[in-house]
């Protein structure tokens, strides 16, 4: 079970957005002629979110976790801008968004929730396709896999910042790979915020081949 509502103290500290990140994703918003639909999965305190809506985007966030929202739904809007949040996992999103709706869809920073199954990585896969309007984008950061679970225990980089640090292992055996992750906050305490969850290790050559087994034109 996850425990991010715990950090929520220091999640835009861990979870920053950089330069970078705007950059690329201006590229491709300025490849639209209307205002774009984008549907961002676990969202977490929409501190991106709100930069994407000040590009003139409509921006729909979801994420299963109240406490994030609440942060979320908080922030300062700008006038004329459009953006939404709804609680719901990702199991959900399908039953209750609009199918064919959205030129981009995005899930950044690995905070794709652990799926444990190649089935259920391929009904994410299918769902994320159904939601997309033709020649939309479906853009997806996790970490490489294959590079951390080629050991029985590994170690993704530390993410820090002044106050915390997020600490993100990898154990892989016989029953398949787990994931745990643990905040060390202010206080020096460690915060267990996932517990060894079963989790799917999703590799390149996966996701090439989702990809187009649920109808994506193609992989970059």
């Amino acid at each position: 079970m996850d425990s991010l509502q715990n950090i929520l103290e220091y999640y835009d500290e861990l979870f920053p957005v950089s330069s970078e990140q705007k950059l690329f994703y201006d590229e491709i918003l300025n490849t639209f002629e209307i205002e774009p639909k984008i549907l961002s999965i676990n969202c977490g305190t929409g501190i991106f979110e709100h930069y994407l809506s000040r590009r003139n985007c409509n921006v729909t966030g979801i994420d299963y976790i109240p406490g994030l929202l609440e942060s979320a739904t908080r922030r300062h809007r700008q006038p004329g801008c459009t953006i939404r949040f709804f609680q719901m996992t990702i199991l959900e999103m399908a039953q209750y968004l609009g199918k064919g709706f959205y030129n981009l869809i995005s899930c950044i920073h690995n905070r794709l929730p652990p799926i444990p199954n190649a089935s259920q990585m391929e009904q994410f896969f299918r769902d994320c396709r159904s939601l997309l309007a033709p020649e939309g984008y479906f853009i997806l950061q996790i970490p490489n896999y294959p590079y951390f679970t080629c050991q029985q225990v590994g170690k993704l980089p530390v993410s820090e910042s002044i106050r915390s640090k997020l600490y993100t292992k990898l154990i892989t055996d016989d029953n398949g790979t787990r994931i745990h992750q643990q905040v060390e906050t202010s206080s020096g305490k460690l915060v267990t915020v996932r517990n060894y969850q079963q989790v799917y290790p999703l590799a390149a050559q996966d996701v090439e081949e989702l990809a187009m087994e649920t109808g994506f034109r193609e992989v970059q």
